[in-house]
């Protein structure tokens, strides 16, 4: 039964602070775009990588 007593509170804290964090998630927008960085994955990317010397590439 003692154990209760600190469980309880425990759990409370720790639903108030889940609540909490996703509140500040949804208000900070994490959740606004959910197809556009699975779309960025797979894009392809048409620019070829730039040389480490900084000359442009020769199939130019």
């Amino acid at each position: 039964m003692e154990s209760l007593y600190l469980l309880i509170p425990m759990s409370v804290v720790l639903v108030f602070l889940i609540g909490v964090i996703f509140w500040w998630s949804v208000r900070s927008g994490q959740f606004d775009d959910l197809e556009g960085p699975g779309y960025k994955v797979v894009a392809d990317d048409d620019a070829p990588p730039a040389r480490p010397d900084g000359d442009e590439p020769a199939d130019r």
